[in-house]
């Protein structure tokens, strides 16, 4: 019975999947950021690992990381920006779900094209609206989305303390690389 069962449901999934929806994914998609002012040692962060899903026929975007998984130069950063500013054990993860829009799927194989994201972002318990210019192009087995934006550390709460508030930017410029592969 188990069996049967089991063998309803993958014929369901292939079906819904062999319908026409592309579903592309990965697990090493790259994050970054920058909250440096000018005059002061650099704040910035890169995450390597981040997860991302995207069905073409929809345009649904879903991006995930873990927030222990950005790494600093310096170690000491990396410590106040998990227990002071981030909280990641109150809140261990940041995501986005939302849609590409403007995606010329049948002329993609002619070059990378400019597309629009539109979405909700979650970062330290807060989510906001985002939306954003990237680009798609075809790259290998696969596509490449690239976009880069800013947040405001106050829109999420981010308290940044008076003492240091001349070393930290509260525009915080983000940019996101996902090497999608066909699933």
């Amino acid at each position: 019975m188990y069996m049967q069962k089991t063998v309803v449901l993958l014929m369901i999934l292939v079906g819904i999947l062999a319908h026409g929806q592309s579903v592309y994914a990965t697990k090493s998609g790259q994050l970054s950021f920058a909250a440096s002012q000018p005059t002061f040692e650099p704040i910035a962060a890169q995450h390597t690992a981040v997860s991302a899903l995207l069905k073409t026929e929809t345009g649904e975007l879903a991006i995930l990381a873990l927030v222990r998984g950005f790494r600093f130069k310096l170690a000491l950063m990396e410590e106040h920006f998990n227990e002071n500013y981030i909280e990641s054990h109150r809140y261990p993860k940041t995501h986005f779900t939302g849609t590409l829009a403007n995606v010329d799927w049948e002329t993609l194989d002619q070059g990378p094209q400019t597309v629009t994201i539109t979405g909700k972002l979650q970062l330290h318990g807060i989510t906001k609206p985002l939306s954003t210019n990237a680009t798609l192009a075809q790259q290998d087995n696969g596509l490449l989305l690239t976009a880069a934006f800013s947040v405001q550390a106050s829109d999420y709460k981010i308290a940044i303390p008076k003492l240091v508030r001349k070393q930290i930017a509260e525009e915080v410029k983000i940019e996101v690389k996902l090497p999608l592969q066909i699933r």
